[in-house]
């Protein structure tokens, strides 16, 4: 199952500033303006050990005519009921107010685990001011400062501790595939197309989908669990949170699978949305595919298809190795080439190379095309082996691996590609003492 950490809270308490904090990142506006953060934002995040997707939540505000707070509100109860573990932001240095106890009643009606977070103790005089936090009856505080990263080690090592340990792939598991998209790009229609029957009920109202369905598929010598997401609102006012419903969802169905196919409209290419699910698929290295329904509807010419496959590889950059199959559900056209290419993919993510095999291509490679030399030293690659793991990982063991930069290591990266066919899936390189 997928670790999610929603954080929650008013406006201006701090929570962009964890979010980028835990995530390494600096994906979320930071200001002291109040309400910046509209967007939902998601991003994956590791401690000791165990990955786990942080979202960042707009501020609650109760009772506002604002049509922005009024998604936020919305989108702060789907945290509550879609979140693993809830971390409830509040602000030392101004104490409980109204909203606070608002959001605080919502979180005691909640069975998730729930941590209250005093930000901006930014000295030791403030830690007594925190205890005020007790009276909302939800356990223990969290004393930190999202700014310099104090106290949040002793957070995370609580929210961890809700997260099993990573399970070892079963042996012989069936192989899962995850149709992930934007609302009416045709992911139900898809399924329903593949086995020949109605199976899940399809409509032109986004959001019809509502849970994340799962599908044994066993025709023409494939079988696989073929997974269609969902996942929107249950309400029937359904705004501006109906995007943030269906990542919630998705995340939970991308991190439980092995190869996902990122489903398009043609007629709105891939929007800012569709990139975001594609490199949170490549963090957690799962493989990809791109398919772009719909293409009945295009008025088209000989390089049409070309040059809307150069678009979305140049938004995609820079994991362009991907396999694009322009579809027509509702004609039929290539879905069966779907299902192949996806199973292609699933081959390519657990493929073994010999190390015999390995080391015949690539250290010839290398030695044609060597490292540059750094400081007068030269770097001498001696060998290359595949690490056991989920997806492809290689190491390369030399002298000076820490002279080795980027640009050698995507060199390496393009020409294992070229000899091996990784189509679809994401590689890493790791360069060793030898």
């Amino acid at each position: 199952m997928a670790n999610i950490v929603a954080i929650v809270g008013r406006p201006n308490v701090g929570k962009s500033t964890l979010f980028n904090r835990l995530t390494e990142s600096r994906k979320a506006i930071v200001d002291d303006f109040s309400g910046v953060t509209r967007d939902r934002h998601y991003e994956t995040a590791e401690w000791i050990g165990k990955k786990f997707t942080v979202i960042d939540t707009g501020g609650f505000v109760h009772g506002s005519d604002d049509i922005f707070e009024e998604a936020i509100r919305d989108q702060v109860h789907i945290a509550i009921e879609e979140a693993s573990v809830i971390v409830f932001m509040v602000d030392v240095t101004t104490g409980i107010t109204d909203l606070d106890d608002e959001i605080a009643d919502l979180l005691r009606r909640s069975s998730k685990p729930v941590y209250v977070v005093a930000n901006k103790v930014d000295h030791a005089k403030l830690h007594h001011d925190s205890a005020e936090f007790y009276a909302f009856g939800l356990g223990e505080i969290y004393n930190i400062s999202s700014a310099t990263g104090s106290g949040t080690g002793e957070l995370l090592d609580a929210v961890v501790s809700h997260f099993p340990e990573q399970e070892e792939e079963e042996e012989n598991a069936l192989p899962k595939i995850t149709i992930v998209g934007r609302p009416n790009v045709g992911k139900s229609s898809l399924t329903n197309a593949l086995l020949g029957v109605d199976r899940n009920i399809v409509t032109d109202i986004a959001g019809t989908t509502r849970d994340s369905i799962r599908i044994h598929y066993n025709q023409f010598g494939n079988e696989f669990l073929l997974i269609d997401t969902a996942g929107l609102r249950r309400k029937s006012k359904v705004n501006e949170d109906i995007e943030f419903y269906s990542v919630m969802r998705t995340i939970k169905a991308l991190e439980d699978s092995d190869v996902v196919i990122l489903m398009l409209d043609a007629n709105d290419g891939i929007e800012a949305q569709d990139i975001n699910i594609f490199h949170l698929a490549e963090k957690n290295k799962k493989g990809i595919m791109i398919v772009v329904n719909k293409w009945d509807t295009i008025e088209k010419d000989h390089k049409t298809a070309k040059e809307f496959e150069a678009k979305i590889r140049e938004k995609i950059a820079p994991f362009s190795d991907v396999p694009i199959i322009f579809t027509s559900v509702t004609e039929k056209q290539r879905i069966f080439k779907v299902v192949e290419t996806a199973m292609e993919v699933y081959k390519n993510k657990t493929k073994k190379i010999s190390t015999s095999k390995l080391n015949d291509v690539m250290l010839q490679i290398i030695e044609n095309y060597p490292p540059p030399s750094t400081k007068g030293k030269y770097i001498k690659i001696k060998y290359a082996t595949q690490l056991p793991g989920r997806s492809p990982m290689f190491a390369f063991f030399c002298n000076l691996p820490q002279y080795i930069k980027d640009p050698y290591k995507r060199f390496v990266e393009n020409k294992l590609r070229d000899n091996f066919d990784f189509k679809g899936v994401p590689i890493q390189i790791f360069f060793r003492q030898k």
